[in-house]
C-alpha cells in the first residue's frame, strides 16, 4: 500500500474515535447512551439509519453477487428499496409517537413490554433473545468485511485483519454509545454514497463507456445482462424479500424513535431513501463494469497491487469476487482517493456492527441486567453493563467470524431474515392494530425466529431454496393474528393506542 493511503486511511480512523470521545462527554444517562436523548436531526437520522443498513455487503457483498452472478442479482436492490421507502413511510413517525407515549420506550423490546402491558417480563427478554443471537452472526458479517479490508489492502492475514477491525469498532462504541454511532454514521453515510457514485463513474470512464461495458459484459456471458434469464421463480421471489426485513431491524427502526420530533419524519424519509437508491444502484454498476474490466487487465498489473486472480473457463476472474470495489480503488486512482476510497468501505462496515454492538449491548443492560437483576440499578451502572455487553458480544462475532471463507452476504442474510421474520409482522401490527395480545406477539416472535432458523438451516432443495424470511414473516403474522383473536387486550392497551392514533392526527 502507498504510504499516502495509508495516512489518508489512519487520519479517517482517528477522525472516528475522536468523535467517539467527544460523544462521551454528552453521554450522562441510559436514554443518551440507547437512544441519544431523542435528538437527532433529519439528515442525521436519515444517513444514520442507512448506513447501519447499509453494511459492508453494500460495498463489499453486493457488487461481489453482481460481479459473479450478473444483474439477476439485481432483483435484492429493487425489494431493499421499496423496502426502506415502506418502512419510512409507514412505521416511522407512528413508532417515533407510540415509543414516546408507551412510557418513552427506548429500545424494541422496552417498547414491546409497555406496549402490552407485560407485567412477567417474558416478551422483553425473548425479544431480547432473538436480538442477540441474529445480531451476533450480523455483527460477525460486518468482522469478515473488516477483515477482507484490511488484509486486501494491508497485506495482513486473516486473522489480524480481524482483531485491527473489532478493536477500532469496539472502542468508539464504548465511548460515546448511541450519539456518537449515530454522527459516525452520518459522516460514513456520506463517505459510503460519495464512493458509490464517483467509483463506477470512473470505472466507466476508463473502459470508454456504458455501451462498450454491455458489449464487454455480453461477450463474457450474455446471461449476465439478463434480469429474469435462468432466474427461477423463487429466486426472484426470494431477492424481492429482502425489502420484508426492514419492518424487524432493531438497529434500523431505532433510528426513528430517536428522532427530535415526528413532523421530522418526511424530510428524513426523502434524504434516506434517495441515499439508498443511488448507493444500491452505484453497488450494482460497480460489480457490473468490474467483470468488464478485470477480465481485460495485464495480471501484472493486478499483481502489484496485490489482487489475487484465477482463469475460469479462459476468463479471468477476481479469486475473491467481493474484493471488486478494492480492487477499483487501488487500480484506478491517486492513492490519496484510493485511500478515502478504502476509508468508505470500513465505514460501511464500521456504521452497521457499531449499530448492532449498541442495540446488543442495550437488550442485556436494559432487558436482562436491569429487568431481571437489578431493577433499580442506576444509569451509570447500566451504561457500563452496556459497554462490558459490547466487548463480548464482539469477542464472540470475532470468533465466528474466524473461517477466511465466511461470506459476507449469506451471513448478512441469515440475520436479516432472522430479524425481519422474528419482528417484522409484530412491529407492523403493533402500530396499526388494537386488537394484537401480549400472547399473540410472543407466539409470533417465537414462530417466525425458529421457522428462519430450520428453514435456513436444515431444509433445502424444491420449495425450501425460498429465501427464509418469507415463510418465517408469513407465519408470524398466521400465528399472531389467530392467538391474538382467540383473547382481547386490556381497557389500559387500547386506551393507549387510542391516544397514540389521535397525537398522530395533531
Amino acid at each position: 500500500m502507498e504510504i499516502e493511503t495509508l495516512i489518508t486511511f489512519i487520519v479517517y480512523l482517528v477522525g472516528m474515535l475522536v468523535i467517539g470521545l467527544i460523544m462521551y462527554f454528552r453521554t450522562n444517562d441510559l436514554s443518551d447512551y440507547v437512544l441519544g436523548g431523542r435528538t437527532l436531526g433529519p439528515g442525521v437520522a436519515a444517513l444514520s439509519a442507512g448506513a447501519s443498513d447499509m453494511s459492508g455487503w453494500l460495498l463489499l457483498g453486493l457488487p461481489g453477487a453482481i460481479y459473479a452472478t450478473g444483474l439477476s442479482e439485481a432483483w435484492m436492490a429493487i425489494g431493499l428499496s421499496v423496502g426502506a421507502y415502506l418502512n419510512w413511510q409507514f412505521v416511522a413517525k407512528r413508532l417515533r409517537v407510540y415509543t414516546e407515549v408507551s412510557n418513552d420506550s427506548v429500545t424494541v423490546p422496552d417498547f414491546l413490554e409497555n406496549r402490552f402491558k407485560d407485567k412477567s417480563h417474558i416478551l422483553r427478554v425473548i425479544s431480547a433473545l432473538v436480538i442477540l443471537l441474529f445480531f451476533t452472526f450480523y455483527t460477525s458479517s460486518g468482522m469478515v468485511a473488516g477483515a477482507k479490508l484490511f488484509e486486501a489492502s494491508f497485506g495482513l492475514s486473516y486473522q489480524s485483519a480481524l482483531w485491527i477491525g473489532t478493536i477500532v469498532v469496539v472502542s468508539y462504541t464504548l465511548l460515546g454509545g448511541f450519539l456518537a454511532v449515530a454522527w459516525t454514521d452520518f459522516f460514513q453515510g456520506l463517505l459510503m454514497f460519495l464512493a458509490l457514485i464517483v467509483v463506477p463513474i470512473v470505472a466507466l470512464n476508463e473502459l470508454g463507456g456504458w455501451g462498450a461495458a454491455v458489449d464487454a459484459v455480453g461477450q463474457i456471458n450474455p446471461s449476465h445482462l439478463n434480469m429474469v434469464e435462468g432466474v427461477g421463480i423463487l429466486a426472484i421471489i426470494s431477492s424481492v424479500a429482502w425489502g420484508l426485513g426492514y419492518f424487524g431491524q432493531p438497529h434500523i427502526i431505532v433510528r426513528f424513535m430517536a428522532l427530535r420530533s415526528p413532523k421530522d419524519v418526511p424530510k428524513a424519509k426523502f434524504i434516506g431513501t434517495t441515499w439508498m437508491i443511488l448507493g444500491l444502484y452505484g453497488a450494482i454498476f460497480t460489480g457490473f463494469v468490474g467483470l468488464a474490466f478485470i477480465s481485460t487487465q495485464d495480471v501484472s498489473v493486478l499483481g502489484k497491487f496485490g489482487i489475487d486472480v484465477v482463469t475460469e473457463d479462459g476468463l479471468q476472474m477476481l479469486a475473491d469476487p467481493e474484493k471488486i470495489f478494492i480492487a477499483f480503488s487501488q487500480i484506478l486512482f491517486h492513492p490519496i482517493v484510493a485511500g478515502v476510497l478504502l476509508a468508505a468501505i470500513l465505514s460501511a462496515i464500521m456504521s452497521t456492527i457499531d449499530s448492532q454492538l449498541l442495540v446488543s449491548s442495550s437488550a442485556v443492560a436494559e432487558d436482562f441486567y436491569k429487568a431481571i437483576f437489578r431493577k433499580k440499578a442506576s444509569d451509570k451502572e447500566l451504561i457500563w453493563v452496556g459497554r462490558i455487553a459490547t466487548i463480548a458480544i464482539a469477542l464472540i462475532a470475532t470468533v465466528i467470524a474466524f473461517n477466511p471463507e465466511s461470506s459476507v452476504l449469506e451471513l448478512v442474510g441469515y440475520a436479516w431474515a432472522g430479524f425481519g421474520a422474528a419482528f417484522g409482522p409484530i412491529i407492523l401490527l403493533s402500530l396499526f392494530w388494537k386488537r394484537i395480545t401480549r400472547n399473540g406477539a410472543l407466539a409470533g416472535i417465537i414462530v417466525g425466529a425458529v421457522t428462519v432458523i430450520i428453514w435456513g438451516d436444515f431444509l433445502s432443495g424444491g420449495i425450501f431454496d425460498l429465501y427464509e424470511i418469507v415463510p418465517g414473516f408469513l407465519f408470524n403474522l398466521i400465528v399472531t393474528i389467530i392467538v391474538s383473536l382467540m383473547e382481547k387486550p386490556s381497557a389500559e392497551i387500547e386506551a393507549e393506542f387510542d391516544e397514540t392514533v389521535a397525537k398522530l392526527k395533531e
